[in-house]
């Protein structure tokens, strides 16, 4: 496998990973979102969604002489093409969730494609908005060498009015739109700033 590198045209690219599977999920709203703004307000920045929910359980009976299954390779493989990651994940029992983590986990075997990448998180659900997913998932992200921007944070409180999606699960609050517009903006220059020093 070979190593993403920043264009000359200096495109960011985008790896969007959703910890929920369902379909009208806000979090996988989330990602919807970001991928519209990356096309329609923000240059140089292209955000791909990256399904997880074809991966098998962790089991590393499945790796055979340094090769992995063929969902697993090819999500591997996404991972390590992108110049850095954006999580969203609600917040299960005060962590983030168990897909997720076993997509972490999967992309972490030798070769740890997660090393060196910048990364962000937002995360919708209720009461603190998915936080404490947030900061456990950044506690995970140090041993995997990902370089989390610091702000600005999102949490989006679902449940409180008005509301923030619709029965789909598509972001509709144009305020939450342009809290997200600025975690991008802030992904990309840490992005760039990122692979200048590299």
């Amino acid at each position: 496998m070979e190593a993403a590198s920043v264009s000359a045209s200096s495109l960011i690219r985008v790896a969007g990973l959703s910890g929920s599977l369902r379909k009208s999920s806000y979090n996988r709203g989330l990602i919807r979102s970001a991928i519209e703004i990356s096309k329609t307000s923000i240059n140089g920045l292209q955000i791909e969604y990256i399904d997880i929910s074809p991966l098998p359980l962790l089991n590393t009976d499945l790796e055979c002489e340094g090769s992995f299954p063929p969902a697993i390779e090819a999500f591997r493989q996404k991972i390590l093409e992108a110049d850095s990651i954006l999580f969203a994940s609600p917040e299960y029992n005060y962590s983030f969730t168990a897909p997720l983590k076993n997509a972490i986990d999967w992309a972490s075997r030798p070769p740890n494609v997660w090393a060196d990448k910048a990364a962000a998180i937002v995360s919708a659900g209720g009461d603190f908005g998915g936080g404490r997913s947030q900061y456990h998932l950044r506690q995970v992200g140090v041993y995997l060498d990902l370089h989390f921007i610091n702000k600005p944070e999102f949490f989006l409180n679902a449940f409180q009015p008005p509301a923030k999606f619709d029965s789909d699960g598509n972001l509709i609050d144009e305020q939450a739109k342009e809290r997200l517009k600025e975690v991008l903006l802030s992904l990309q220059a840490f992005s760039l700033k990122l692979h200048r020093k590299q």
